[in-house]
């Protein structure tokens, strides 16, 4: 362990290293050292906000993984790509609870890979879906800048791909945050209401109306943010004169089909991520420091 956190090399290779050298610590990091695993070490407070987003379907299996690098070059590369690969294999052929389980179960994998390509590699997050009735699909946006997951229901015929698809497009599109208007936590809804009803005060045309008939007029524009946070209501992109629930009620009448989306999971890669900025004297002046 005291290897570890020195190196941060994985447990089997600190385990290798002390046995190749009797156990001596110093000579153990030499050996890692030279075998290039102790150099992501180095690399652990870099800020690794570029990176991909890259999805997995396996039969009733879909997932949803983003693995972050610190630049867009090596986020195009092969063997990053393939790293990122062999992440959504692991989540589609495993058990696996959360993204600290994940990130714990490929710490040598992903130590090995930033040694390699040079950089801070990281894996950040997983959706996985699991569906016992109806598709799952997938929807990868420029290369991996933005993924999209959806579990739709009803059957598994080409419609459904179809518009399993379609509404894939339309979550990577138009970002909404919820299903339906109902998802939305309570805390999330107060809040509108006091910035709504603080901008009716603020307008002096509406100021001076009485409180009932601003609480009126609050309650009209909350349905505005439904329209704009919720995909069921939701502008449908491909014709904007119907919304998303329209859209599968239609085309579940048409086919004799109950369509719904069961649910939907959107990553954007890097997204609240702090960008790396590139100063070279700065980062001399903070590795000076330590």
């Amino acid at each position: 362990m005291e290897l570890r956190k020195k190196t941060g090399a994985g447990v089997a290779d600190c385990q290798k290293a002390l046995k190749q050298t009797d156990g001596d610590m110093d000579k153990a990091i030499d050996f890692l050292r030279e075998k290039g695993i102790a150099t992501a070490a180095k690399k652990a407070s870099r800020i690794a906000a570029e990176g991909v987003v890259m999805a997995k379907i396996s039969g009733n299996t879909g997932v949803l993984v983003e693995v972050n690098c610190e630049t867009d070059f090596v986020a195009d590369g092969e063997k990053f790509r393939e790293f990122v690969g062999g992440v959504a294999d692991y989540v589609v052929n495993n058990d696996v609870k959360s993204d600290a389980e994940l990130i714990e179960a490929k710490s040598a994998e992903t130590i090995n890979a930033t040694a390699q390509i040079g950089e801070k590699i990281a894996i950040r997050r997983f959706a996985k879906y699991v569906v016992n009735d109806g598709i799952v699909e997938s929807y990868i946006h420029m290369g991996g800048k933005v993924g999209v997951l959806v579990e739709l229901s009803g059957c598994t015929c080409d419609k459904a791909h179809e518009l399993a698809h379609d509404v894939a497009l339309q979550i990577a599109a138009a970002k909404p945050l919820y299903l339906v208007p109902s998802e939305v936590p309570q805390e999330v809804l107060e809040h509108e209401k006091e910035i709504l009803l603080a901008q009716i005060s603020n307008d002096p045309k509406l100021a001076s109306k009485p409180d009932m008939v601003k609480a009126k007029m609050v309650e009209g524009k909350i349905g505005k943010y439904y329209d704009e946070n919720c995909l069921m209501k939701q502008a449908f992109i491909k014709d904007p004169s119907i919304n998303i629930e329209t859209y599968l009620a239609n085309a579940s009448k048409e086919n004799g089909k109950d369509f719904k989306v069961v649910r939907f999971t959107r990553f954007e890669m890097g997204e609240g991520l702090e960008k790396r900025n590139d100063d070279f004297a700065a980062e001399v002046a903070a590795q000076m420091k330590k």
